[in-house]
């Protein structure tokens, strides 16, 4: 008998018992493939009837529930993850992966749907919903703080889902649902590594807080692509299982009809994207293959960008040659259209080097140091432009740093305009461009008063401390720092001499020089003036 090693252990004569083989098997010709069909089928149904089903059912439905813990370990993987997708670190992505508890709700609704269990399907859906809702509000409030908001490779890959990504949810799921249901649930781990719920659901946040639609879509659609067919994959592993459900067999026939036209529904859509992402990957080798056959072997191809989402495709490409060849660009675009079947535009930026070994590293640095210096310029006129227009002034009064991210405008004297109102400026400038450090140097306006009650000296001495406190962080306080700091000129004082010292006191130390410069016991108000820089006499009010 033809037998596969453990079947007769397990149930010796079970093989050979014809009576208790499958009825289509009797159109086997060959015995021995019989033999082998009732073999495999004898000892499927003895590992199906070794299942502790109750058990199973009751470890993964307490991982459904919303709890504390739940929303806590969901935060803290979205945050891990949309750091290290901004950061373009595979590493910390993979730490997001580990700490995911969105597998348990997915998997919860794949068993509730084997099992037609209405309350499960309920409580898991409501714990994935709340759980996705908060991960990607938590990312995008990451993301709306966070100085860095570039598309990185690591988010660029989540934006684009193909049939690869739906069999990677598809082999991962029935490897998790195969460990729970044989009580390996650490293998749960390696299946939330592979499947990757939560950096598609960062991405997703990203998107959201940038306004970047594209992205917001792309990272959308893998994450729906996973969900379902990790859940539709549980359920199928569950119905192989034989877990006890409530389904008629009519509904379990239509059950399982609904599941093959959702994983073909899914397919369809990502097929055609798996084809077009082949499609560009041969063109981009055409087109690389294309530029290079218009130089000589010593040329050397340092950079090329094909835009494939408009039409005709536009491609840009640098090349470092020892000679000149200015009908390259026409050449390329008639092989390429000819070999794509679309109409494309090539061009091609042609450095002249030398034959020398180091000769094209040598122009490759030099342009790149172009590059750079050109994009930096860029940045820069774009800003001072910017806050030229919002502050009134011109672009030679507006000084940018782009190394630093730091730009000061001086603005010009708007009528009936304050320092308070130059600082409500500076302040909705710099929440228009995050990252930057924005400086605006107001005219030298009136400086406000201090209530001399404010600056009085208190009764108690172990008060002193609090009481400087709060004088330093009084509106009027704080407006005087800010512009002092801004314009660069001293500040004098005068008023009751205590209190007049104590402002001075208070604005030292925070960096601004002051000083008293008159006594006045009878007046209830301190008030300041700007002195000029080199006499320490008043200045313009």
């Amino acid at each position: 008998m033809l037998a596969f090693p453990g079947i007769a252990t397990i149930l010796p004569d079970m093989a050979d018992d014809q009576s208790k083989r499958p009825g289509w098997t009797a159109a086997l010709d060959r015995p021995e493939l019989a033999h082998i069909w009732t073999a495999l089928h004898t000892w499927w149904r003895f590992q199906t009837r070794n299942v502790d089903q109750v058990a199973v059912i009751e470890k993964i439905r307490a991982e459904c529930d919303w709890s504390a813990r739940y929303g806590f370990m969901i935060c803290m993987s979205a945050g891990i993850a949309i750091l290290g997708l901004i950061l373009s670190s595979p590493a910390v992505v993979i730490g997001a992966m580990l700490l995911s508890p969105l597998m348990g709700p997915i998997l919860g609704i794949g068993f509730a749907l084997a099992t037609g269990d209405a309350v499960w399907i309920k409580e898991s859906t409501r714990a994935l919903v709340f759980g996705a809702l908060l991960a990607i509000s938590f990312c995008a409030l990451i993301v709306l703080l966070s100085p860095l908001q570039t598309v990185t490779s690591e988010i660029a890959a989540r934006t684009r889902p193909n049939l690869f990504d739906l069999l990677v949810a598809l082999f991962s799921a029935l490897a998790g649902a195969y460990a729970m249901i044989r009580g390996r649930g650490e293998t749960i781990v390696g299946v939330a590594i592979a499947t990757a719920l939560m950096p598609p659901l960062a991405v997703v946040g990203f998107g959201l807080a940038t306004w970047n639609w594209t992205v917001f879509g792309g990272a959308f659609a893998l994450f729906i692509t996973n969900l379902v067919t990790i859940a539709l994959s549980a359920a199928l592993m569950a119905r192989i299982y034989r877990f006890r459900a409530n389904l008629s067999a009519k509904q379990t026939y239509y059950q399982t009809f609904g599941i093959v036209i959702a994983f073909i529904a899914l397919a369809i859509p990502l097929g055609i994207s798996l084809r077009q992402i082949a499609w560009e990957t041969r063109a981009s080798n055409a087109i690389s293959g294309a530029i290079r056959d218009q130089f000589d072997r010593s040329a050397r191809l340092s950079q090329i960008d094909p835009d494939f989402a408009v039409d005709p495709i536009n491609v840009t490409a640098t090349v470092f040659t020892p000679a000149i060849q200015p009908d390259a660009e026409a050449l390329a675009e008639r092989i390429l259209a000819r070999e794509l079947g679309r109409k494309i535009n090539v061009s091609i930026r042609q450095f002249r080097v030398g034959t020398g070994s180091g000769d094209a590293e040598t122009a490759l640095l030099a342009s790149a140091r172009n590059d750079e210096r050109e994009r930096l310029n860029q940045a820069r006129q774009a800003i001072a432009t910017q806050l030229a227009m919002v502050a009134g002034a011109d672009s030679d009064d507006v000084v940018v740093d782009p190394a630093k991210r730091v730009a000061t405008v001086r603005a010009a004297r708007l009528p009936d305009a304050g320092l308070a109102a130059y600082r409500a400026l500076e302040q909705r400038i710099a929440a228009t461009m995050p990252g930057w450090d924005i400086r605006m140097v107001p005219p030298a306006s009136a400086l406000p008063d201090v209530a001399a009650t404010l600056a009085a000296t208190p009764a108690d001495v172990q008060d002193d401390s609090k009481s400087a406190a709060t004088l330093a962080a009084s509106a009027p306080i704080k407006l005087a720092v800010w512009a002092a700091h801004r314009i660069g000129t001293p500040i004098g004082v005068s008023g009751p001499p205590d209190a007049a010292r104590r402002v001075a006191d208070a604005l030292a130390a925070q960096g601004v020089t002051a000083s008293v410069t008159s006594d006045d016991s009878r007046s209830d108000t301190i008030r300041l003036r700007w002195l000029a820089p080199d006499n320490g006499q008043p200045g313009r009010d």
